[in-house]
């Protein structure tokens, strides 16, 4: 099997975006998880890498309504 080595050009074009998203989703999702006092929700966004998809489960479904 050939690798192409030209493809490793393109992969910052993917991780940074991703990684930009991943970030504001944990930041948004920490955020409310503090706010609300929601300890074990705080502590699994922590350290779950899901890129985005806990927090906004969190945010759609479990964070606490005002």
């Amino acid at each position: 099997m050939h690798f192409n080595w030209e493809m490793l050009a393109y992969l910052p074009l993917i991780i940074i975006p991703l990684a930009i998203w991943d970030v504001v989703w944990k930041g948004i999702g920490l955020w409310h998880a503090a706010g609300n006092k929601q300890k074990g929700w705080f502590i699994a966004i922590l350290i779950i890498n899901s890129l985005g998809i806990l927090p906004i489960i969190y945010l759609q479904f479990f964070q606490k309504k005002s």
